[in-house]
């Protein structure tokens, strides 16, 4: 039985131990039939040309993890912003784990998805958000389908969340090899203010995929300050579909820093539907060996005098791949558009490789939208004057790239992540660098 007979046959099962209301069953019937009559995407589709999935799918997933496994703090320690206060869901193998997280009520919801999908009180917002932003391509409605455990962060209007919301997901092993798919729901309401941190980490040697679904909703005037930290070991994969609607003069950002795991793949979407909204999507991407980094990109521009911007900077070693198709659509609807698309890279080995693609669509003509890449090796020049000047030469290939990715993390507003960033920057990079960007 392949991973895709296992799945559709394990829904049923599914369904019956998890108890949900009429509007969710129904979503997830639906959508499990989606995924049947699609099955996993292949190189045959023109969004997947360059990444393949073969490799992981072959593994045999556990799809519903035996046994429930603690930690201890100690253990996940390493792996929080812990420098902040902040609110923390934690989830190890896809459970909740109470005594580790600190979740609130007050004046605003920072909970757990299992608990919206399944209490009255949360039904008026389960049925206006959920699922009404996500794709129906097969793996989101793979999740969709599955969707039971995740986090669920409600914040009201007038509200600027004092402290960051830290969501973070373990792995331990327990399983020779895991399937994971959480879901989240982010609803920010008007004139509000959100910053949360997002992170996957495998605690073993054993293979993970993890099928991540994210809908955020940012109303009108609202802020969402959104990081996607990704450093995981080389037996773990991750699927992030991450989708936000922005209404009338929103801002919403998210910055995704790529820098391990053996596929990864970042599907990201904004939809504006409003005017006077602006949109930003940054990413810093680090890999080596074999690793595979994929970022999907798409801003769709519906209203006018709006903006988007995108900066995507990758360096590859040894036998790396990345891949960048970004895509920037405007409606003739959306004039006085600001669209700004740009994917740099380099490329440390002649082994390894980069796909880029960014694109443009543009049907209005009172617009101001350019795109472009590039890709290329480290400056001779640069490199020569930094060595003459008594810099060895591991330390001044590493302040290039450092310079090379300070304008993805000068646009941090974190300076803690910023901190945090630097430092597995200067890790990969094999040095100590005495400063932060």
């Amino acid at each position: 039985m392949d991973l895709k007979e296992k799945l559709v046959s394990s829904f049923l099962a599914f369904e019956n131990r998890v108890d949900v209301d009429a509007y969710v069953h129904d979503v997830r019937s639906e959508a499990i039939k989606v995924f049947e009559e699609k099955g996993f995407p292949s190189k045959k589709e023109e969004a997947w040309k360059y990444t393949s999935l073969n490799a992981i799918l072959k593994e045999d997933y556990s799809v519903f993890p035996k046994q429930e496994n603690t930690l201890d703090y100690k253990d996940i320690k390493p792996y929080f912003i812990h420098d902040i206060d902040s609110y923390k869901i934690i989830f190890i193998d896809g459970k909740y784990s109470s005594h580790l997280s600190q979740t609130t009520h007050d004046g605003l919801d920072v909970c757990l998805m299992s608990s919206a999908l399944n209490k009255p009180k949360y039904q008026l917002v389960i049925k206006n958000y959920f699922n009404k932003i996500a794709e129906k391509d097969s793996l989101t409605s793979l999740n969709t389908a599955f969707s039971n455990e995740g986090a669920y962060i409600h914040i009201p209007k007038n509200k600027i969340v004092e402290k960051p919301i830290q969501i973070l997901h373990f792995s331990t092993g327990n399983e020779s090899a895991t399937m994971l798919q959480p879901r989240n729901l982010i609803v920010v309401e008007e004139n509000s203010h959100v910053q949360i941190i997002e992170r996957h980490q495998s605690l073993t040697d054993n293979p993970v995929l993890t099928n991540s679904v994210t809908e955020i909703f940012t109303n009108k005037r609202a802020i969402v300050d959104y990081y996607k930290i990704q450093n995981d070991s080389k037996k773990a994969s991750l699927i992030d579909n991450t989708f936000i609607k922005q209404r009338r003069e929103s801002i919403a950002s998210v910055h995704t820093f790529s820098f391990g795991g053996k596929l990864t793949r970042n599907n990201l979407n904004f939809y504006q539907e409003g005017e006077r909204i602006d949109s930003t999507l940054k990413g810093i991407t680090i890999i080596g060996d074999k690793q595979h980094v994929d970022h999907n990109t798409l801003v769709h521009h519906i209203e006018p005098n709006c903006e988007s911007h995108q900066d995507y900077k990758g360096i590859f070693d040894d036998n790396s791949t990345g891949v960048f198709n970004g895509k920037v659509v405007v409606e003739k609807e959306a004039q006085k558009t600001n669209a700004f698309q740009a994917n740099n890279n380099i490329l440390i080995s002649d082994k390894a490789s980069i796909n880029t693609k960014p694109q443009l669509e543009i049907f209005a003509d009172d617009v101001k939208c350019s795109h472009g890449c590039t890709i290329g090796q480290l400056d001779e020049s640069a490199m020569f004057y930094m060595r003459s000047r008594g810099i060895p030469e591991k330390e001044a290939k590493a302040l290039l790239m450092f310079a090379f990715s300070n304008n993805v993390l000068e646009s941090v507003k974190i300076p803690e992540i910023k901190q945090r960033i630097t430092k597995i920057i200067a890790k990969k990079l094999g040095v100590n660098i005495g400063f932060d960007l």
